[in-house]
């Protein structure tokens, strides 16, 4: 039994030692590598170009270079047998796993794997390796639960297992933890994948002092998916529109569900369905979804895709998204599909009766008679909207058409007023098209053209004056009771004898009167052209001529008299009063004017002169100026007084007029500015200068 014993205990430990020989020779699959050797090509995709894209290496002796290689940044004579790279852009942010792999040492004999060790004096490690882990979320207790160990051959009792980073030592601090003994990885809690899917761990020995002995590696533990997301889509209630008649296959719309669950797996692979269609007339099956991409097609023929036909225009998809690839296991998501048959120009616009009638007042304007049409197109669009013209039977454009935009009416208006002695009968020839054109294949037939009768309807015009205005030229002097002018109005009813008579509706004078029946148009007081009533030497009065028809009608005419002037008006002296200092040098006293009301030759030129006191020619002297104007001037000075000057003046007319007026001269004391007048009343200035002879 001791040598059987034995036997067993020899083998144990040969095994032991192989075992710790093989592990020993795969840590070593890394060594000697070498500077400026690149591993692989890493590829790396942000969809913009990888512009300031940056990579970190797991371990510290790898690095990506700017073409993306895999390349040591020294001489590597140990590694870890998993790499993680970690790619960061400002588009993606992404973890590739990579596995190093390496030639053998070449071993011969036993005897030079026993003296490996001599052969790598610089190896200190003892290659310390954490195998990816992984952990199914949601896990239900007890817990902590072993997730599995971190491998460190030959581990002294006084080297402790050490673990840190996200999810230990860091928030969320105290997920994972490590037995530091045996080097087994437990987690703590039920994770979530769709919080967290991966962990970056670093595993580490130290000594009794706290001293890192082995590590830091990094452990990577991967949370595995379960299906506890249902499909979600984006919207409730989705819209989408088809035009009718489109061919069988058409797309309407995509629905998208999105699933929160891995999508490198069944969990997160959908299937769509429609479950129920409403209406499901005229059959349940009038659209199809793919069931991978959730694009929404029609079924239904073109024919059958009829707007005007079919019992509703809108229909109604309820959709159902379900994962786990649409098996009976998968959870579901729905939404709601609304798709609306849209409209095409495929219906003429129809009247709907063949004739139309209106009757119209002669001289009225405005919206005579609405013309209805039929159209089965949609109300909304420029298919169903219409469009009236006038094809024959308007030469001079009498006629307008409008269309109503609530009842798509055609509304004919007259716009120039109609006469019923011209034109009692009006055949007007409509035409109606659509705002959109037709499609192909359908045409406007004749039920799309139309007569309309515009029947005129004679009403009793009152009567026209012509010339209107009439003018005449009369001079203003001519005696009352003068014949001025003949009044002339005509009745438009010509297919009806009515007699006419005149009366005045506004003479603002007063200076005319009319004979009722003839017409004639006679002064009734004296006419003058300086009557404020008289404006740019015209005179305008306005007359009505009323017909005896039944109603009576009435019509105005007006009279402009241009008034000729006649020298009726003596002129007069402006201004009245003026003012010299009585110690003057100047003895020029004023310039004076001659104003006439009436016009040349009856005016200008005015004679100026002194009147005919005698002795005012030793004091005063008048020159004349200009035609209109002349010179007052003194001949000797005068004390401080008010002096009134009688000058006498005389127009050009055939016979001239003259009139004797006053100009009130004030002789002032003048200092520095300032004039000192007598405001006592005027001397007449005849009395003065026979004073100044006694």
């Amino acid at each position: 039994q001791w040598g059987l014993f034995s036997l067993t205990l020899s083998l144990f430990l040969i095994s032991f030692f192989f075992f710790f020989l093989l592990l020993f020779f795969c840590s070593e699959q890394c060594q000697n590598i070498y500077l400026f050797f690149v591993f692989l090509t890493v590829e790396f995709d942000d969809c913009a170009g990888n512009k300031n894209a940056t990579f970190d290496a797991s371990d510290p002796s790898f690095y990506v270079d700017a073409d993306l290689n895999l390349a040591p940044q020294r001489d590597v004579v140990d590694c870890q047998p998993v790499l993680f790279i970690h790619g960061v852009s400002a588009h993606a942010d992404d973890i590739a796993q990579v596995e190093i792999t390496g030639l053998p040492l070449q071993v011969n004999t036993l005897r030079d794997i026993m003296r490996l060790e001599q052969r790598l004096p610089y190896r200190s490690k003892r290659s310390l390796y954490a195998p990816p882990m992984t952990v199914t979320e949601n896990q239900r207790g007890p817990f902590p639960r072993v997730l599995g160990r971190v491998i460190l051959p030959g581990t002294p009792r006084s080297h402790f297992f050490r673990l840190t980073g996200p999810g230990s030592d860091r928030d969320p601090k105290g997920i994972f933890s490590i037995d530091i003994e045996t080097g087994e990885v437990s987690v703590s809690r039920p994770l979530d994948r769709e919080a967290i899917d991966a962990y970056m761990l670093e595993v580490s020995t130290t000594d009794l002092a706290g001293n890192i002995a082995e590590g830091p590696v990094m452990l990577v533990i991967t949370v595995i998916d379960q299906n506890d997301n249902r499909p979600i889509f984006k919207e409730a209630q989705y819209t989408g529109e088809v035009l009718e008649g489109s061919p069988t296959g058409t797309t309407v719309m995509t629905m998208t569900a999105f699933d929160a669950d891995d999508p490198g797996t069944d969990n997160a692979a959908l299937r769509y369905s429609i479950i129920r269609q409403s209406p499901n007339k005229p059959f349940p099956n009038m659209f199809h979804i793919d069931a991978e991409r959730g694009d929404i097609v029609t079924v239904i023929s073109p024919a059958l895709l009829d707007r005007e036909t079919l019992p509703t225009t809108t229909y109604e998809l309820e959709i159902v998204a379900k994962d786990m690839a649409g098996s009976e296991v998968g959870l579901t998501g729905t939404a709601t599909a609304t798709i609306t048959i849209t409209d095409k120009n495929d219906h003429a616009p129809e009247f709907t009766h063949p004739l139309f009638e209106a009757h119209v007042p002669e001289g009225s304007t405005g919206v005579v008679i609405n013309l209805s049409i039929d159209d089965r197109d949609d109300p909304a669009t420029g298919a169903w909207r219409a469009i009236y013209s006038i094809i024959s039977g308007d030469p001079t454009h009498s006629f307008e058409f409008q269309t109503n935009p609530d009842s798509n009416e055609g509304m004919l208006s007259v716009v120039k007023p109609l006469n019923y002695e011209a034109t009692a009968f009006h055949t007007l020839l409509v035409k109606v098209e659509n705002e959109d054109p037709l499609v192909p294949g359908v045409s406007y037939g004749p039920s799309s053209t139309v007569a309309v009768h515009v029947i005129v309807e004679d009403i009793n015009e009152g009567p026209v004056f012509f010339p209107d205005p009439l003018h005449v030229t009369r001079n203003e002097n001519i005696p009352v009771g003068s014949f001025v002018a003949t009044l002339n109005a005509t009745d438009p009813d010509t297919r009806t004898i009515q007699s006419i008579r005149y009366a005045i509706l506004r003479d603002p004078a007063g200076w005319l009167g009319v004979n009722p029946v003839r017409g004639t148009v006679n002064t009734s007081a004296a006419l003058d052209r300086e009557s404020p009533y008289v404006h740019d030497n015209k005179y305008t009065a306005l007359f009505v001529a009323v017909d005896n028809g039944i109603p009576p009608a009435s019509g105005t005419g007006t009279l402009i008299i241009h008034l000729e002037d006649f020298n009726d008006n003596a002129p007069y002296v402006v201004p009245s009063v003026a003012q010299v200092c009585e110690d003057a040098h100047d003895m020029n006293v004023a310039i004076v004017g001659g104003w006439d009301k009436d016009l040349p030759p009856n005016a200008a030129p005015f004679k100026i002169e002194l009147g005919k006191q005698p002795g005012l020619d030793k004091t005063w002297k008048v020159s004349r100026v200009n035609a209109t104007h002349s010179q007052i001037m003194l001949l000797q000075s005068l004390k401080k007084a008010n002096y009134q000057l009688p000058l006498l003046i005389t127009d050009s007319g055939m016979p001239p007029l003259s009139n004797n007026t006053e100009v009130k001269v004030q002789v002032c004391i003048c200092k520095k500015n300032k004039k000192i007048c007598s405001s006592a009343h005027s001397h007449f200035s005849i009395l003065i200068i026979t004073s100044l002879f006694c």
